[in-house]
């Protein structure tokens, strides 16, 4: 005889709490979600100046997106950017794990003293042009090294790492695989890194979105066109497709038709440097939540 579920029993005061949450995060999920939806939409507007708050576009184009991808580098900007978030994110997590672990054994002599000599690069950087100087001189000048490993390492990455390390593994697992003639370097690849898919995946997404978004590097370091990262391309193709105000001599109706696809364009723009990564967030979204708030649990 199949057992019959108990139905629960909410009080008033469960009642109330529970509309308001509701309520809440329904507000919540529509500041989120009307943005989103609103520059998708004004990506296919010809018209995205007179849009106002209205979603659905009056004339339907595809004249941003048509111009974006009609610009030669744009393949090669998106096949940049793709190795750079790979080989950056493979380096970052490689020289995070190195020092995040150590760090997260009580006895590792000097932990402390190392820690803080970590955190204090949070606070005081060497500056731009020191920067560039090792960079020119290590001879990485124009390549893709230069874009990867300045940042090898996010202190604060390192840190959530390090707590997760500390918190999630058991001491016990340690001397069992001590006990068993299990090394450090075995146990941290065959009982640490499987047992800390969350974080990793987590950190991992941390690492590849600031990679894909990012442009500052590459316009320092880089001087080749066909070596720029998608970023920098697509602001290439926004400031070719300025409007000056100042060109009196322009007829009102180009003027106004050019500053429609200006505007149109910038949305088309931002929806082709983010849909890689909002494709890449549903398969590690499962991993996220546990890995981020058991490793910020402390610090």
């Amino acid at each position: 005889m199949a057992k019959t579920r108990k139905s629960i029993r909410y009080t008033l005061g469960d009642r109330i709490f529970l509309t308001v949450d509701f309520i809440i995060l329904v507000l919540l999920l529509i500041a989120i979600a009307y943005p989103l939806i609103y520059i998708f939409f004004a990506s296919f507007n010809a018209q995205v100046t007179k849009m106002g708050l209205s979603l659905f576009p009056e004339e339907w184009t595809v004249q941003g997106y048509k111009a974006v991808f009609e610009y030669k580098f744009i393949w090669s900007g998106y096949r940049n950017t793709i190795v750079y978030t790979v080989v950056g994110t493979a380096i970052n997590l490689f020289v995070t794990i190195c020092c995040a672990y150590p760090l997260s054994r009580k006895d590792f002599k000097g932990r402390g003293i190392i820690m803080v000599m970590c955190m204090i690069t949070m606070y005081f950087s060497g500056g731009l042009i020191p920067t560039y100087l090792v960079v020119k001189d290590l001879g990485i000048l124009n390549s893709m090294w230069a874009v990867v490993l300045p940042g090898a390492m996010s202190v604060y990455n390192m840190i959530v790492m390090r707590t997760y390390f500390d918190t999630q593994i058991p001491q016990e697992l340690l001397e069992s695989a001590q006990l068993d003639g299990c090394g450090n370097l075995n146990f941290l690849k065959s009982i640490v890194l499987p047992l800390s898919v969350p974080i990793l995946a987590v950190v991992g997404l941390f690492y590849a979105v600031g990679h894909w978004n990012s442009y500052f590097n590459a316009m320092i370091y880089l001087t080749e066109r066909d070596r720029y990262p998608l970023q920098v391309i697509l602001r290439d193709i926004l400031i070719m497709n300025t409007v000056d105000p100042s060109e009196s001599s322009m007829d009102l109706n180009l003027l106004q038709s050019m500053e429609e696809r200006q505007n149109v364009m910038k949305y088309s723009l931002i929806i082709v440097s983010s849909v890689p990564v909002l494709i890449l967030y549903p398969f590690i979204q499962k991993y996220f939540v546990k890995g981020i708030m058991i490793g910020a649990i402390k610090g």
